[in-house]
């Protein structure tokens, strides 16, 4: 059931994967066992294909399981040495993920020692044969097994987490030039703004001063000329209006400059409502949908581009569609604050239609979210409306500004390097390959090695033939009835014993005993092919004369 869950939680291309690897270590397994088995070494080569399936099944929970499943898989190791492979990529595996050296040592001196004992503990009855041999077995496959594949994982490991703690290093100082940077354009912007406030600022300020003053004077002097004046007051105090928001998209993102000042309360469920009031108040039909926690948890930073957004399309809609149907949504939750206000098209033409806007204000929104590292998006609808959506983190970074693409990244210890070339990934994965493939043949020429010279039951000289012992136990002796010595025997052999139902004159029982003599073997059986008598006689034997020795 385990085994099953992990699989699901995998990713489509991490179980592609997974079956892979387990498939390449348990083909490597079997390849060992044929190769043994092929050599006729195992006593129960059924039982060691068991213990590989076993093997195969523990090998995908390595990563959850680490130790459990490599001290597991080195005991049946010992036991069969076809699960040598699956220990090997698991001895990798969780060496490399190790950071620990300490612990990473001693759980692979561990695993090894794990080796050699099962190995002298099952020999009698699944290995070689004596404890011994099985102790040398399991001396040999510890180094294949488990040791070598633990350094070669270590390595990987040391040089995985060096290439990271190298790339944090430079992500980290790349995060300090760009807030460097933001710092100093911040700084650039506020000084500008504060050139416009002191200089354009006060001049228009004089400008409003002396209008006012001059329509005063021309109330009752010149009652037309007066509206000249009340008109150039009316457009310097919009020229103020514009300066201010001007100033405040150009001030510091910590503070708002203006009258309009921006408190903590700003950004919060209930300022949204009381800015959706205040257009409904001014006869827009606007309507608020908040989904959601409320936002006085987040930093002011995003409470603050939440209330700019609404204010600014709403006050866009107030310009330019005022009899519109507006609708703003909020939507926050864990990783984001999505603002989107959407207007339908009015039913006529404003009456400032012809007086098109700069953009500015939208300019300003878009620079703001886009500091904290969201997205911006203002356009019309096809259905004659328009749309503003703004996509906010809840919890902005230290960075203004979202890193650049980085072309290699270090992966998450799962085995392979998330951001790693292709070419590099091919060249990993055919060394670990032919790695395992070495490995695998040292096991064999190992578990061979000890098989061979370990004695088995039937090491040394075949039994001889003794009285009682049946006719076919006798033949297995490789004793077999053989013509010339019997036709020898013929006339010359003594009498029978009684019982005799046939007897064998085997050819390896004939010896010269002296010149003309010849000594030969009788074994005689009974009706129930009992051996009853082994009798040796000498028979005379003939020798054709050399050409040279004709007279």
């Amino acid at each position: 059931m385990a085994l099953t869950r992990l699989f699901r939680s995998l990713p489509a291309r991490g179980r592609l994967r997974a079956v892979v690897e387990t498939g390449g270590v348990v083909s490597a397994g079997l390849v060992v066992w044929g190769a043994v088995a092929g050599l006729g070494f195992p006593a129960h080569p059924y039982v060691q294909v068991t213990a590989l399936a076993v093997g195969a099944g523990l090998f995908p929970l390595r990563r959850r399981f680490p130790v459990a499943v490599l001290l597991a898989l080195a005991a049946l190791t010992g036991a069969a040495p076809c699960v040598g492979p699956v220990t090997a990529a698991t001895a990798f595996a969780v060496a490399r993920r190790t950071v620990r050296a300490r612990r990473r040592g001693r759980l692979l001196v561990a695993a090894a020692a794990v080796v050699v004992v099962c190995a002298a503990v099952s020999a009698p009855w699944s290995g070689p044969g004596p404890v011994e041999y099985g102790l040398a077995l399991g001396l040999i496959l510890t180094p294949a097994a488990v040791l070598v594949p633990g350094l070669v994982g270590t390595s990987y490991g040391q040089q995985r987490r060096l290439v990271q703690a190298l790339r944090e290093r430079g992500d980290a100082a790349e995060r300090a030039r760009r807030s460097a940077d933001s710092e100093a354009r911040t700084h650039e912007r506020s000084r500008i703004a504060a050139e416009m406030h002191d200089l354009v600022g006060h001049r228009l300020s004089l400008i409003s001063l002396h209008a006012g003053g001059l329509e005063l004077a021309l109330e009752r002097a010149d009652p037309e000329l007066r509206e000249e004046a009340v008109l150039v007051r009316r457009t310097t105090r919009d020229a103020m209006r514009e300066l201010r928001q001007a100033v405040g998209v150009l001030g510091p993102l910590g503070r708002d400059t203006g009258p309009e000042a921006l408190t903590d309360a700003t950004g919060t469920r209930t300022d949204i409502e009381s800015l959706v009031a205040e257009s409904r108040d001014g006869g827009i039909a606007v309507r608020l949908d908040w989904t959601g926690p409320d936002l006085d948890a987040r930093t002011a930073r995003v409470r603050r581009a939440v209330h700019r957004v609404v204010r600014e399309s709403l006050t866009n809609v107030h310009r330019y569609a005022s009899a519109a149907h507006v609708t703003v949504t909020v939507v926050h939750d864990d990783e984001t604050v999505r603002v989107t206000v959407r207007n339908g098209a009015p039913p006529a033409p404003p009456a400032s239609a012809g007086s098109v806007g700069t953009g500015r204000g939208l300019t300003g929104l878009r620079e703001r979210v886009e500091l904290l590292g969201g997205t911006f998006d203002a356009a019309p609808l096809p259905s004659g409306g328009f749309q503003v959506n703004a996509v906010v983190p809840a919890e902005p970074g230290d960075a203004p500004a979202p890193a650049p693409a980085r072309a290699h990244t270090v992966g998450d210890g799962t085995g392979h390097d998330a951001g790693t070339p292709p070419e590099r990934r091919t060249a990993q994965v055919l060394t670990l390959a032919l790695g395992l493939a070495a490995l695998s043949v040292l096991m064999v020429l190992g578990t061979a090695f000890v098989y061979a010279t370990a004695p088995h039951k039937n090491a040394g000289p075949s039994p001889l033939p003794r009285v009682g012992m049946t006719y076919g136990d006798v033949a297995a002796t490789g004793v077999s009835d053989n013509k010339a010595v019997r036709a020898a025997a013929t006339g010359h052999e003594p009498p029978r014993p009684a019982g005799t139902a046939g007897c064998v004159y085997p050819f390896n029982g004939a010896t010269e005993a002296r010149p003309g003599g010849l000594i030969v073997a009788r074994y005689c059986f009974d009706a129930a092919q009992r051996l009853i008598a082994i009798d040796r006689f000498t028979v005379p034997s003939v020798r054709d004369a050399a050409p040279w020795e004709t007279p």
